[in-house]
């Protein structure tokens, strides 16, 4: 796994993983850290056909400022025509995910070799 020398900001770290670039959201995903994470989420998630991995496993605390932001990269990269994968281990927002039905939209995997081994599709439907 090829990794940057460091993160964009202390609640983010971007990295190369199988022809994809994962967004490792890291600490506690509240407004303030989803204002640092926008602009960098933003700059990937509309590039042309990007091949995106979210990985939550580094998360400790996410709020409704996460799901915002897992919603954005969805919509952005389904809208350029890429792929998003999700990962995700933590129960609670585990829980979270799927009682607000995120989670049929963005199928949560335990690791990222499971979300790239799944077909092609990346997002469902409410």
């Amino acid at each position: 796994m090829q990794q940057d020398p460091a993160p964009f900001s202390r609640h983010l770290r971007v990295h190369r993983y199988r022809d994809h670039t994962v967004l490792e959201f890291r600490g506690e995903i509240d407004i303030a850290a989803a204002v640092e994470i926008v602009p960098h989420l933003d700059r990937v998630t509309t590039r042309p056909d990007a091949r995106i991995v979210i990985d939550l496993r580094s998360v400790e605390f996410f709020d409704c400022s996460g799901l915002r932001l897992l919603y954005r990269a969805r919509s952005q990269v389904l809208d350029h025509g890429g792929q998003l994968h999700l990962v995700c281990t933590h129960p609670l927002t585990l829980r979270v995910l799927r009682i607000t039905g995120l989670s049929r939209l963005l199928p949560p995997h335990p690791t990222p070799d499971a979300a790239l081994d799944q077909p092609e599709t990346t997002s469902g439907t409410l």
